[in-house]
């Protein structure tokens, strides 16, 4: 915008002029004069600073050069809680740390167990800086430097590590428990769990036993727990009474269980078996009658089997996961573990291959 700066600076000076009393001296008409050169100087720089853009500092320059200045800088939308705009999903750091798989960090962030910078997070997406942000699990302090080496670029230090336990009955299927009581951890020989950081592939709930894999590939362990992919898991369930051909077939149709939502409203969901065979009934009066089921699932919900089960008035005695894809351990006794070879990998991720394959 163009000033008069004359015509400005006369009107100022008259009005200074005026203020005065007729009989000021000549020492004050000389400061009022000043004054009235001061501000066209002031004039004429707002002016030129108008016109001209403001040079930016070091400091701006570099939030716009250097990413990693961008990313810090909080999304005042939601008031600084959800993180920054980019950077690492907060899932994905959890499951780098070790915590458990990317789904169950995610159950863990709507349930309000997860913390940020001592703010609560409960909804997703949520992004963070590893180099700069504090997140803590039911108030303790989570190391994040798996996920600064990645998002650095920098090559994994650690080598990945597939370990296949087959749990008993009384363990936690979680990293750590605020209980203290016995988790799947510590089923890892002490060897491997100095060096690396492992977590629970999925969840056995703590009366169910069988086959669970402890890795720290996050990409493998959100391929194997997330819906998408489907890759089918195979139970054998022990009930109590003699299970009726209506029963079975009613399991095979699928049926509807309440499960809450993300936003922590219950909503009626179907399920569906994706097999469900009758290895045998057992007639036995002194221990009572028993049927033994062969049960396959691609995407499990919470103690989803016992669920669908009580639904058509049958009550599991026992639960045991005996195979997770193709892998299959028969010799593998409850409280043992192995360590997977390359080869039991190439076919899990071939299974992956061909789960989401087929659901395409």
């Amino acid at each position: 915008m163009l000033l008069n700066l004359s015509t400005d600076a006369e009107h100022f000076s008259g009005m200074t002029v005026r203020k005065k009393s007729s009989s000021g001296s000549f020492s004050r008409a000389r400061h009022t004069s000043s004054a009235s050169r001061n501000a066209s100087v002031r004039l004429r720089n707002t002016a030129r600073n108008d016109a001209t853009p403001t040079k930016k500092t070091s400091r701006d320059r570099t939030s716009f050069s250097n990413r990693n200045e961008i990313i810090t800088q909080p999304d005042l939308t939601f008031g600084g809680t959800r993180g920054v705009k980019e950077g690492v999903r907060l899932q994905k750091a959890l499951a780098d740390a070790g915590v458990a798989a990317r789904r169950d960090c995610e159950q863990l962030i709507q349930k309000g167990r997860i913390h940020l910078n001592g703010s609560n997070i409960i909804e997703l997406p949520c992004f963070i800086d590893p180099n700069r942000d504090v997140v803590t699990l039911d108030g303790i302090p989570v190391d994040l430097s798996a996920s600064q080496l990645r998002k650095q670029g920098h090559q994994r230090t650690e080598n990945f590590v597939y370990v296949l336990i087959n749990k008993p009955k009384g363990m936690i299927t979680t990293a750590r428990d605020p209980q203290g009581r016995p988790t799947v951890l510590q089923m890892i020989p002490h060897s491997i769990s100095v060096k690396e950081r492992l977590f629970p592939v999925g969840r056995l709930d703590a009366d169910s036993t069988g086959l669970l894999l402890l890795t720290n590939d996050g990409n493998l362990a959100y391929q194997l727990t997330h819906p998408k992919f489907g890759v089918v898991k195979e139970y054998t369930v022990m009930t109590s009474g003699l299970a009726t051909d209506e029963q079975l077939a009613h399991l095979k149709r699928g049926l509807y269980l309440l499960t809450p939502d993300k936003g922590g409203q219950t909503r009626a969901k179907r399920t569906q078996l994706e097999d469900i065979r009758l290895l045998k009934r057992f007639v036995d009066r002194s221990r009572g009658d028993r049927t033994h089921l062969s049960i396959q699932l691609r995407e499990g919900q919470n103690r989803e089997i016992r669920r669908m089960l009580a639904r058509v008035g049958l009550k599991v005695r026992d639960l045991e996961r005996v195979a997770i894809g193709p892998l299959r351990a028969p010799g593998l006794k409850p409280g043992q573990s192995k360590l997977l070879a390359k080869r039991d990998i190439d076919r899990l991720r071939a299974a992956i291959m061909s789960s989401d394959s087929i659901k395409k």
